[in-house]
């Protein structure tokens, strides 16, 4: 029996990388997935071979009006969550000297303030016993340079993960935090750094990871149905890291 069926999971951030390869895994254990994105040409071809189980809404998590367009499309179609993995997010990375206000807000907006209402604006519909997944990142708990504020955030994602553990306890919602360490995605052609730069930066990576490999988004999205399923029952307030064991050796 999948693990998942007859669910309605909503994934933010689904039309690449790891909320796409989660959002496929999520509909092979059998629910039916919303996932969210800000390029609409994206989003179409990401639905385009997710197939018949997915709906695809455009939209930015730092909007909140795009957040209550998105929870009243959910209402109307399915009237409930049983699944929510708070996954959109940006890294641009670069030198804490030349981090700007304007680049400090923005990045805190969408990693943040966006993941915080994400689930805030979910409250009314989340079933009860339903699953909330935050992404965080290996960074909340390693110092990398030219990741202060991106690493800033992910610590704040991982803090919110154990506050809402506790206070959505007595509905049985489960909230549990992934923390992937480097992954091959899209994203790294959007964290403002030369190819040079990108390069060197995920070569020091794999020398301090024990696998010697960067993960693949769909061993993330192992990861999030795991935590998604009843087989994780008994787990709230975690953060599973899935970094090769770069933070763990």
């Amino acid at each position: 029996m999948s693990k998942l069926s007859n669910k309605v999971a909503l994934v933010t951030g689904g039309s690449s990388g790891i909320g796409f390869a989660t959002a496929r895994r999520f509909i092979a254990e059998g629910a039916m997935v919303v996932i969210t994105g800000r390029n609409q040409d994206a989003l179409d071809a990401a639905i385009g071979e997710l197939g018949d189980r997915a709906i695809g809404v455009r939209g930015d998590v730092a909007n909140l009006q795009d957040l209550d367009q998105l929870y009243a499309l959910v209402k109307q179609k399915f009237d409930r969550v049983d699944v929510l993995f708070a996954n959109a997010g940006v890294a641009p990375l670069g030198p804490f000297e030349t981090v700007t206000p304007e680049q400090f807000d923005d990045l805190f907006n969408i990693n943040v303030r966006g993941l915080f209402f994400t689930v805030q604006k979910a409250l009314p519909l989340l079933s009860e016993g339903a699953s909330v997944i935050l992404n965080a990142s290996v960074v909340a708990q390693s110092g990398l340079p030219n990741t202060s504020v991106y690493s800033a955030t992910k610590a704040a994602v991982r803090s919110l993960g154990r506050t809402l553990a506790a206070e959505l306890s007595p509905r049985r919602i489960r909230v549990n935090v992934v923390s992937p360490g480097l992954i091959e995605t899209p994203f790294w052609g959007k964290v403002g750094l030369s190819r040079d730069e990108i390069d060197a930066f995920g070569e020091q990576v794999i020398q301090q990871t024990p696998l010697g490999r960067p993960g693949k988004p769909e061993e993330i999205a192992a990861t999030a149905a795991f935590l998604a399923s009843e087989d994780a029952s008994y787990f709230t307030g975690a953060d599973l890291v899935a970094d090769g064991g770069m933070i763990q050796v």
